[in-house]
């Protein structure tokens, strides 16, 4: 015999892997760690400082 299903359980269950999915993606796509934002602002902050190093005096 087949076994018995709850199907809102099972509904439940589906739109809960279907939300871990969506997030698994979005981690991939925004996620970053704490040093690589560090690091962007790090160099952002060199290269201002190159090219205000760079303009002439008035």
């Amino acid at each position: 015999m087949a076994d018995i299903v709850n199907l809102r359980t099972f509904r439940k269950q589906k739109a809960r892997a279907g939300k871990e999915e969506a997030a698994e993606a979005n981690r991939l796509k925004f996620g970053r760690t704490k040093t690589e934002k560090q690091r962007d602002a790090l160099e952002k902050v060199r290269a201002e400082k190159h090219i205000e190093g760079h303009k002439r005096e008035e």
